[in-house]
């Protein structure tokens, strides 16, 4: 399995040449997030749509945003 440090050279050698430090940091984030969401697949760790939408409906409503 290829180290963090060659996946990352890789990431930034697929990027275009004009790229950003805020471009480059921006696909190391999104990069760490998939694979993060892939592992916790993996462990089970994971919920249905219908739970999903749940927990969202109760963070909106937490958060004073649901206007329904």
């Amino acid at each position: 399995m290829p180290k963090v440090k060659d996946k990352v050279i890789d990431l930034i050698k697929s990027l275009p040449d004009d790229s950003t430090l805020e471009d480059i940091h921006y696909h190391l984030y999104v990069r760490e997030k998939v694979e993060h969401g892939i592992q916790a697949a993996e462990e089970g760790r994971v919920v249905n749509q219908e739970e999903a939408e749940k927990r969202v409906e109760e963070w909106l409503k937490s958060s004073g945003r649901n206007r329904r």
